[in-house]
C-alpha cells in the first residue's frame, strides 16, 4: 500500500510535569493526508493540536515518532511548508506588499525584481488587496487585511504542505467568512496540501475534505478521521440545507461535546493505530424496500 504525501507515525510528545516527571500530551498519533488534500483538526484546548502543527512545521521535535513529506523526514523549517498564525506574524517594519515578495525572493532567487513583484502583486489580488493598500505597513491594516497578507505571503510562495494555525480565530464574523472564501478560491487553484487548525465546527465542514477528532489530553490520541461527504464547490449559504450537513455536525459536536471526554486517557494496545473512518452520507440510494408477499385469499367455489 503506497504511503500518503503526508505520513504522520506514532507522534508522541511529552514535556516535564514540573513534579520530576512527565507528561504525555498526546500518544501514538499515526495518520495520513493525501496530496491536495485539505484536513482540519478538531480537538479540545490542552490535545496537543498546534504541537502537532510545530513538529510539522519543523519547529519543535516529537519525543518519538515522525512525520515523512512526500517521502523525506522532515527535519527543521523549510520553505516547502508555509504557515499562517492566528497573530498573523508579519514584519512591521514591510509594506504589505514587501512582506510577500520577502518571502518569494527566497524562494525564487534566480527570479527578476519585477517578477518577485507582480508575482506578489498576483497573490495579493487574489485576497482582494490591490492599488495603493499594499505599500501600507501591517500597523496601517485591520485585522482583516492583515490576514489577508499572510494568507497571500503563504500561497506565494508555493509551498507543498500548507499549515494554518486558526488563522480566522481573531476576525468578526462576516470578515472571517470573506477571507475563507478567498481561501477555498485560492486552494480550489492550486495542488496544495493543507492542514489546518480550528475550533470552529461548521468552518471546518465547510473548508475541509476530512476532519481528524482528537481526544481530551493527556494521552489524547486521533480518534476519527470523518469524511465531509458534500461536494464542492461550497457556499456557506448552501452547504446547510445539504441532507449531510447537520448529520455530519451532530456527530462532530457529538464527538467533542461527550465521547473525546469519555475516550480520554485510554492507551491503545496498537502503537500503529489509524482513527476510525466516519463517512456520513444522506444521500446515498437507499435499498428498495422488498416487495410485500402476496396474501392468499379465500374464494368462494
Amino acid at each position: 500500500m503506497p504511503k500518503p504525501f503526508l505520513s504522520i507515525e506514532r507522534l508522541t510528545q511529552q514535556f516535564p510535569d514540573g513534579r520530576g516527571g512527565t507528561l504525555t500530551v498526546f500518544e501514538n498519533a499515526t495518520f495520513g493526508i493525501e496530496k491536495g488534500e485539505f484536513v482540519c483538526i478538531l480537538g479540545h484546548s490542552g490535545c496537543g493540536k498546534s504541537t502537532i502543527m510545530n513538529i510539522l512545521a519543523g519547529l519543535a521535535e516529537p519525543t518519538s515518532g515522525g512525520v515523512k513529506m512526500d517521502g523525506t523526514e522532515v527535519s527543521g523549517p523549510s520553505l516547502d511548508r508555509g504557515v499562517v498564525f492566528q497573530n498573523y506574524s508579519l514584519l512591521p517594519w514591510l509594506s504589505a506588499l514587501k512582506n510577500v515578495t520577502f518571502g518569494v525572493n527566497a524562494r525564487y532567487p534566480e527570479w527578476s525584481k519585477a517578477k518577485v513583484e507582480q508575482h506578489a502583486r498576483d497573490y495579493l489580488a487574489m485576497v482582494g488587496l490591490e492599488g495603493d493598500v499594499v505599500h501600507r505597513k501591517p500597523s496601517q491594516l485591520s485585522g482583516g487585511m492583515r490576514q489577508r497578507v499572510s494568507i497571500a505571503r503563504a500561497f506565494a510562495n508555493h509551498p507543498k504542505l500548507l499549515l494554518l494555525d486558526e488563522p480566522f480565530g481573531a476576525l468578526d464574523a462576516l470578515t472571517r467568512g470573506t477571507i475563507q472564501d478567498e481561501l477555498l478560491k485560492i486552494w480550489g487553484g492550486t495542488e496544495q496540501t493543507v492542514f489546518m487548525i480550528t475550533h470552529d465546527i461548521d468552518e471546518a465542514i465547510l473548508l475541509a475534505d476530512r476532519i481528524l477528532l482528537m481526544t481530551n489530553g493527556p494521552f489524547a490520541r486521533v480518534a476519527e478521521s470523518v469524511e465531509i461527504t458534500i461536494p464542492r464547490p461550497r457556499s456557506r449559504t448552501e452547504i446547510v440545507e445539504h441532507p449531510n450537513y447537520y448529520a455530519i455536525r451532530n456527530h462532530l459536536v457529538q464527538f467533542l461535546g461527550q465521547r473525546s471526554k469519555e475516550l480520554a486517557g485510554q492507551k491503545s494496545d496498537d502503537p500503529d493505530q489509524r482513527p476510525t473512518t466516519v463517512r456520513i452520507d444522506k444521500t446515498a440510494a437507499a435499498e428498495p424496500e422488498p416487495e410485500p408477499s402476496r396474501r392468499l385469499h379465500a374464494v368462494n367455489d
